[in-house]
């Protein structure tokens, strides 16, 4: 009886709005007698337990030195794979190697860090987020001191692939640590603080490696990232509670309703991961609480003595881990996964490109760069982060907000799809101008301010836009649906890694440049459909075990 009552609850809510709630579809805002859990302006979403340890409650101090601390791993795990691009001439010495088999230190790092979180994602799951940033920063650190005293091409590629293994997690779990501590109408923002970041480590890695190869040896570069990640480790350990914390889903409060008919009414207020409806028509009472009453811990709460444990407690690991292992697979099924894995993997090969021909364009005539100049175009590409960080946060996030109060407060995962717009046209420029500027020997100021910079833009806004969209549609599974979108991106940068420098060799810059720029413009256009179309491939895995997970 009670299960009736909470489905014909929901049904009311489709009927006073007139629209379909499908998992990823929000309410925003009260509907006639039925009330939520609010912040300043917003229902919040997902609505936060009444548990003073719950993440979402916790105050803002504890919510930024987890999040200050979750950076520092994504910033210092990006920090060794891709900054090999200006000493690639120093490598090539080294190990008396040649180009293209010291660019595949790059490609292999990336394969191998792309499927190293078919471990990490299940630990993460099972285990908690803490033990797996533990452990993959221990493994950096012995992959620096390896890459350090590496003396042969084939030791330093034994570094490489341990490298990749340990800088996994930077691809995923810090998504899944935005989900546990921030509510929907702020993720916009903190995706795209995490793209930045991560991104900005890759861009930030051949600056300083550039100029120490200079001036210090290669080697020193490994030094100092032993040393950083060192830093990051540290604050992990004393700034980094557990943020892993299991909310109800519907089956649960379904499975509880049939126990207790008032405990089951306070579980659906406090617990349900999802859009939550109060039971008001069961309880009148509820419907006039105030939010201080239904949760007086919200910005008040801390970490317990548990979420500062190495790990948490499952008692069904393997479960756990053997369906993390599946799941990625069984998202490639679905529409809106596929999509996110395209638009991200050819958006960050656009700036692979720059990471992998910068050396071989600019250390030969006209320009004669040193490996230290080099570096330092890389500069551009990070100031087209930051603008990307400054302007696509807020404007993805004022984009769903108006389309929201449009919707008479209903926000669909779509509406956030528009913002992509500005920054494929900045994409479609800047690739123009790198790979006529490369090929014509324009002067290096029109490609590095033009075309670099807006390599940055790109980069830090397009995979921020289509990954918030991805995991507001599947926020239960939203570490595996990263670990999808990480295997197809790797995939694809360890392929281009591998052919890009001899095909640039026999047929020049432009044909790989402008074939990769027409790929990325093809995957975003489908933008479109999606924006149109979603909520009916949303339909399509409605019923999915995923969104009980």
């Amino acid at each position: 009886m009670e299960m009736n009552s909470d489905a014909n609850e929901l049904h009311q809510i489709e009927k006073e709005l007139n629209v379909e709630i499908l998992p990823g579809t929000e309410i925003m805002t009260d509907v006639g007698s039925h009330h939520f859990v609010k912040g300043s302006r917003h229902v919040l979403v997902p609505q936060p337990s009444s548990d003073p340890h719950d993440p979402l409650n916790w105050t803002p101090l504890w919510k930024s030195l987890a999040i200050i601390s979750a950076t520092t791993v994504s910033f210092t795990q990006g920090f060794g794979p891709l900054s090999l691009a200006p000493t690639f001439g120093y490598l090539i010495e080294a190990f008396h190697s040649n180009l293209t088999d010291v660019v595949r230190f790059t490609g292999v790092a990336i394969l191998v860090l792309g499927f190293s979180n078919f471990i990490w994602v299940p630990l993460s799951t099972s285990f908690g987020r803490r033990p797996v940033y533990i452990v993959s920063q221990l493994v950096c650190l012995g992959s620096a001191v390896w890459r350090a005293r590496a003396t042969t091409y084939g030791s330093f590629m034994g570094a490489c692939v341990l490298n990749g293994i340990g800088a996994g997690p930077a691809e995923t779990i810090q998504l899944a640590v935005i989900a546990d501590i921030f509510f929907l109408h702020d993720r916009g923002f903190w995706n795209t603080l995490y793209w930045v970041f991560y991104m900005g480590s890759l861009m930030v890695a051949p600056i300083i490696s550039g100029s120490m190869a200079l001036h210090l040896g290669w080697r020193a570069f490994w030094w100092l990232y032993f040393a950083m990640t060192i830093v990051s480790l540290l604050m992990v350990i004393f700034m980094f509670p557990e943020t892993k914390w299991h909310r109800l889903h519907p089956d649960e409060i379904l499975k509880n309703a049939s126990t207790s008919p008032l405990e089951s009414s306070e579980k659906v207020i406090d617990k349900k991961e999802e859009v939550e409806y109060s039971s008001t028509a069961a309880n009148d009472n509820l419907a006039r609480e105030e939010t201080a009453d239904r949760d007086p811990w919200l910005g008040k709460g801390k970490p317990s003595k548990q979420q500062w444990k190495f790990y948490q407690p499952n008692a069904n690991p393997w479960n756990s881990i053997l369906m993390d292992l599946w799941i990625p697979w069984k998202l490639f099924a679905f529409p809106i996964a596929e999509f996110t894995a395209f638009v991200v993997s050819w958006s960050c090969s656009s700036f692979l490109t720059i990471n992998l021909t910068q050396a071989q364009n600019f250390a030969v005539p006209p320009y004669n760069f040193t490996s230290q100049t080099i570096g330092f175009t890389n500069f551009a590409i990070l100031i087209g982060a930051f603008i990307g960080l400054a302007t696509n946060g807020i404007l993805s996030d004022w984009i769903s907000d108006r389309a929201t109060r449009k919707n008479k407060g209903i926000r669909e995962p779509e509406m956030r799809l528009p913002a992509m717009i500005p920054y494929v046209c900045i994409m479609i420029l800047g690739n123009f101008v790198v790979a006529f500027g490369y090929q014509q020997k324009w002067p290096w100021e029109a490609i590095v301010i033009i075309g670099y910079t807006c390599a940055g833009i790109q980069v830090a806004s397009i995979p921020a836009i289509v990954t918030t969209y991805a995991v507001d549609s599947y926020k239960p599974v939203a570490g595996s649906l990263m670990v999808a979108v990480t295997v197809n991106k790797n995939v694809w940068g360890y392929g281009f890694a591998e052919f890009i420098t001899p095909w640039i060799i026999k047929q020049g810059y432009i044909p790989p440049i402008m074939t990769n720029m027409s790929l990325i413009t093809l995957w975003c256009s489908f933008g479109i459909l999606f924006y149109y179309c979603g909520k009916t491939f949303r339909r399509w895995s409605r019923n999915s075990s995923v969104h009980r997970l």
